[in-house]
C-alpha cells in the first residue's frame, strides 16, 4: 500500500467532518417544533362550531397570537351544518325573485305587461350575475382600498373565493357560498326597484339603469353597511362613524330600493292614462302565489343574514313569522275599517309590508319587538300607499316606496328602540353603551345617508340614460303593451272553450 495514501485519506475525511460540522450544529440549535395542540385545545375548537365561534381561538396565547405552526383540523373548514343552511339560504332567496317577485309583480300589472315584468325579472337576474363575479363582490366584500366607503379588488372574478372560509364574515361557511348568498341579494333588490316603473320603461333600459344603480349605489352602500371596516357597520366594525345596525337589508335593499323607486318613476313619468283610466291587476292569483313564495323566501333572507344556523338565526326566524302574520291582518283591519272591506290585495300587500319592515331588525329584537313591528309595518305602509300617494300623485305603479321604502325606514327606527344583547350577544361587543339610550340617533344617521345615496344616486344615473338612451318606449309600443313590442309574446288566457 502506498504510505502516501494514509495522509490524504485522513485529510479527506477531516475535510468532510469539517464540512458536516454546520449541518449537526445548527440542527442542534434550531428552534423546537411547534408543540401539537392539546385535547382541550382541539376540543375548544370543534366546540367553536356549536357556538359559531372563532375555532382558532383557543390556540391563541396570552398575547392574542397563535404559535407558528399549531392548528386543529377545526380551523379553516367550513363546518356541514352552517354551510348547507347557507346554500339553501342562497336558493330560497333567489327563489324570491324567480318567480316569486316576478309572480308578484306580474300579477299587479295588466295582461299586456305582465310577460315583461317576468323578463325585466331575469335579465336582471342574468345581468346583476355577471356584475357580482366581475366586480360587484369584491366592491362590496373585499377590503383592500382600505377605504369605509368601497371594499377593493381582491376578488375581482371572484378570484380567491374558494371553498375555505373567509374569517371576515363567516368562520365556518364556505367563501364561495357567502359570496353566493350575497349575490342573490344584489339580483331581488334591483328587481324590486324597478316595480316603480312596470309598464312604460323600454327593457334596454331597465338593463342599463340596473347596471349603474348595482355599481354606484347599491355596492357602496352595502359596503358601508355591511363590509368589515364600513361607515355605518356598527356590529362589526368599533371604529364605524355611524353604529348603525341593519341585520338584513333595511338600508342596503329595503330603504335604497324603495327611495330610488320614487325618483326613477319621477323621471320616467306616469303611464298613459293614469289617474284617468282604470288598471286593475289581470290576475290577484298570481300575486298571492307570488307574494307565499316572497314569504317563503323571506326565511333565507333572514334567518339567513345570520351566516349560521345558529340562535341568532332561529330568532330571525320567528321574528319574521310574527310580523308578517300581524301586519297582513293590521292591513286588513285599516282596509276593512277606511273601505268597509279587507282585500285579498291588502292581505298580500300587509304581508309583505310586515316582511319589509321586520328585515333590519329581525335579528336584534324578540317577540315583543316582532308582534310592535308587524303592527307598524301594516298602519304606516298602508298609510303611504293610501293617503301620501293620492297626495302627491307619482304614479309609483306597485308602491315600492310605500312598502319598501318606507317600511324599511320604520324597522330601522324600530330596531333602534328594541334591539337587546340578550337575543344577539354580537351587540354587546361594540354597542352596549348605546342599547335603550341613544342607538335611534345612530339609525337616525343611517337612514340620512342612505336617502341621500338613493336619491341623488339614482337621480343622476336617471338623466344620464335618459339622455344618452331614453327610459320610455313608444307611445305606440306602450299602448299595444311590452309583452308583445319588446318581447314578441303574448300571456294569452284561455278560457274553457279554448
Amino acid at each position: 500500500m502506498n504510505p502516501l495514501l494514509v495522509p490524504a485519506r485522513v485529510v479527506s475525511l477531516i475535510l468532510c467532518l469539517a464540512c458536516l460540522c454546520p449541518v449537526w450544529l445548527s440542527a442542534q440549535t434550531a428552534a423546537p417544533a411547534a408543540a401539537a395542540p392539546s385535547v382541550e385545545q382541539r376540543l375548544a375548537s370543534l366546540e367553536a362550531y356549536l357556538s359559531n365561534g372563532d375555532p382558532s381561538a383557543a390556540l391563541k396565547d396570552s398575547g392574542g397570537r397563535i404559535p407558528a405552526g399549531l392548528t386543529t383540523p377545526s380551523v379553516g373548514v367550513p363546518g356541514p351544518g352552517h354551510n348547507t343552511w347557507m346554500m339553501v339560504s342562497a336558493a330560497l332567496v333567489l327563489f324570491m325573485t324567480l318567480p316569486g317577485l316576478g309572480l308578484f309583480y306580474g300579477g299587479l300589472v295588466r295582461t299586456k305587461n305582465a310577460l315583461s315584468v317576468m323578463a325585466w325579472c331575469f335579465g336582471i337576474t342574468s345581468l346583476v350575475t355577471v356584475l357580482w363575479w366581475a366586480v360587484g363582490y369584491s366592491l362590496v366584500f373585499g377590503k383592500n382600498f382600505g377605504s369605509p366607503f368601497l371594499g377593493g379588488t381582491e376578488y375581482f372574478f371572484l378570484r380567491g373565493v374558494g371553498s375555505t372560509p373567509n374569517p371576515d364574515y363567516s368562520f365556518w361557511v364556505s367563501h364561495n357560498v357567502f359570496a353566493t348568498y350575497q349575490l342573490a341579494f344584489a339580483i331581488i333588490t334591483p328587481a324590486v326597484l324597478i316595480g316603480s316603473v312596470v309598464e312604460r320603461m323600454k327593457f334596454s333600459s331597465v338593463l342599463v339603469v340596473a347596471t349603474l344603480w348595482l355599481l354606484f349605489v347599491y355596492c357602496p352602500l352595502a359596503h358601508m353597511v355591511w363590509g368589515v371596516n364600513g361607515y355605518m357597520n356598527g356590529v362589526w366594525n368599533a371604529g364605524a362613524s355611524i353604529k348603525a345596525i341593519d341585520f338584513a337589508g333595511g338600508m342596503v335593499v329595503e330603504m335604497a330600493s324603495g327611495f330610488s323607486a320614487l325618483i326613477l318613476c319621477l323621471f320616467v313619468g306616469p303611464r298613459l292614462g293614469h289617474g284617468k283610466t282604470p288598471m286593475p291587476p289581470h290576475s290577484l292569483v298570481l300575486s298571492v302565489v307570488g307574494t307565499g313564495m316572497l314569504w317563503i323566501g323571506w326565511y333565507g333572507f333572514n334567518a339567513g343574514s345570520a351566516v349560521a344556523a345558529d340562535g341568532v338565526a332561529a330568532n330571525a326566524f320567528m321574528t319574521t313569522t310574527l310580523a308578517a302574520g300581524v301586519a297582513a291582518g293590521t292591513w286588513a283591519v285599516f282596509e276593512y275599517l277606511v273601505r268597509g272591506k279587507a282585500s285579498v290585495l291588502g292581505f298580500c300587500s300587509g304581508a309583505v309590508a310586515g316582511l319589509v319592515t321586520i328585515t333590519p331588525a329581525c335579528g336584534f329584537v324578540d317577540a315583543t319587538g316582532a308582534m310592535v313591528t308587524g303592527v307598524l309595518g301594516g298602519g304606516i305602509p298602508f298609510f303611504a300607499c293610501t293617503k301620501v300617494k293620492g297626495w302627491f300623485g307619482y304614479d309609483d305603479a306597485l308602491d315600492v316606496l310605500g312598502v319598501h321604502g318606507v317600511g324599511g325606514t320604520v324597522g330601522l327606527l324600530i330596531t333602534g328602540f328594541f334591539a337587546t344583547a340578550s337575543v344577539n350577544p354580537n351587540l354587546s361587543t361594540n354597542l352596549a353603551a348605546l342599547l335603550g339610550k341613544s342607538l335611534w340617533v345612530e339609525q337616525v344617521k343611517g337612514i340620512a345617508v342612505t336617502l341621500l345615496m338613493a336619491v341623488i344616486g339614482t337621480a343622476l344615473i336617471a338623466l344620464v340614460v335618459k339622455r344618452v338612451f331614453g327610459l320610455r318606449p313608444t307611445i305606440e309600443a306602450e299602448t299595444e303593451g311590452l309583452d308583445l313590442d319588446e318581447h314578441g309574446e303574448e300571456a294569452y288566457i284561455f278560457d274553457a272553450k279554448s
